[in-house]
């Protein structure tokens, strides 16, 4: 979720409702070291309303995680999560994210010296293997159970697979029989009642919800409302223009840089469904600045939402 997950999504989501426990883009243990990574501290900027908080972190050598896992730990975070999934080539190539599936006693390695820095909970969330010849997720579970960690997360593809073809859901069932720390199922969720599916299909003991958010950022309370009376409340037009405009007024509040890219980049998914959509998008994309876009929103739905 790197370019999604900042502060101010982080916060906009919590503000919606259900979401359990929030994470950071995922972010370079090395960054976090030097200390002129201003990207690296950007990425692990927080308000205190953002807890319960995670720090992504990736990386292959155990003595610079355990050191970055140890600055996360004085910063004030909650948890630490290493990222073993990211797929992405410029990341794997480094060793980094999928990367090092191939390795899993250079996992060890890092699992040992990181869990040896801090006290706090220390969790990782990785893919089921390399590619269907190479599946490793139950021994890498094991293998986090025994090395102390407090929670395994499981996105339910191959690093071959990316983002394409299904999430096989059996693989986190696996897990679930395997170890007795809480397993988290991720991959192809994108309604109340997937979430729910996954649970009662596989046993996990929580869902994670990545791609799905900013497209339907309701999901989380969504969940919350459905698990509580299989029913749940689909936004209307008016819920939609509401939170788009607050969305991008947190990004201008911010003063966050590059706004205007990031609000250009949520239209996409915010004005999915939306009546019209592709009007207010091309409004949007032609603005000049984070005010004009801002107007454009207005300006569209004030004459849609016009009682007729």
């Amino acid at each position: 979720m790197a370019g999604v997950t900042d502060t101010v999504f982080r916060r906009f989501i919590r503000n919606l409702g259900g979401c359990g426990l929030i994470m950071t883009e995922f972010t370079s243990a090395d960054g976090v070291l030097r200390a002129k990574d201003k990207k690296a501290k950007r990425y692990l900027h927080f308000y205190e309303d953002e807890h319960p908080i995670s720090a992504q972190l990736f990386g292959s050598d155990p003595r610079v995680m355990a050191e970055a896992a140890r600055m996360v730990e004085g910063i004030g975070f909650d948890l630490i999560d290493l990222n073993l999934g990211c797929p992405a080539k410029k990341v794997v190539k480094c060793n980094g994210g999928s990367g090092l599936l191939r390795n899993l006693p250079a996992i060890r390695r890092i699992f040992e010296a990181v869990r040896g820095a801090v006290q706090i909970p220390f969790t990782v969330k990785f893919r089921a293997g390399w590619n269907d010849e190479e599946i490793v997720c139950v021994e890498l579970a094991k293998m986090a159970e025994d090395c102390g960690l407090c929670a395994v997360a499981l996105h339910a593809r191959t690093r071959e697979q990316g983002y394409s073809g299904n999430a096989r859901w059996e693989w986190i069932g696996g897990i679930k029989d395997a170890v007795k720390i809480p397993v988290i199922g991720n991959g192809d969720i994108r309604s109340p009642e997937d979430a729910c599916a996954m649970v009662t299909q596989t046993g996990c003991d929580a869902v994670m919800i990545g791609r799905t958010a900013p497209s339907n950022p309701w999901i989380f309370r969504q969940i919350e409302q459905y698990c509580m009376s299989k029913a749940y409340d689909e936004p209307t037009e008016s819920d939609r223009y509401q939170m788009i405009r607050t969305y991008f007024q947190m990004l201008i509040e911010e003063e966050m840089p590059g706004a205007a890219g990031k609000m250009k980049q949520f239209a996409s998914w915010f004005t999915h469904g939306v009546p019209g959509g592709a009007a207010l998008r091309k409004g949007i994309y032609e603005a000049k600045s984070e005010n004009e876009i801002l107007l454009k929103v207005e300006e569209f739905f004030e004459r849609t939402l016009q009682p007729t």
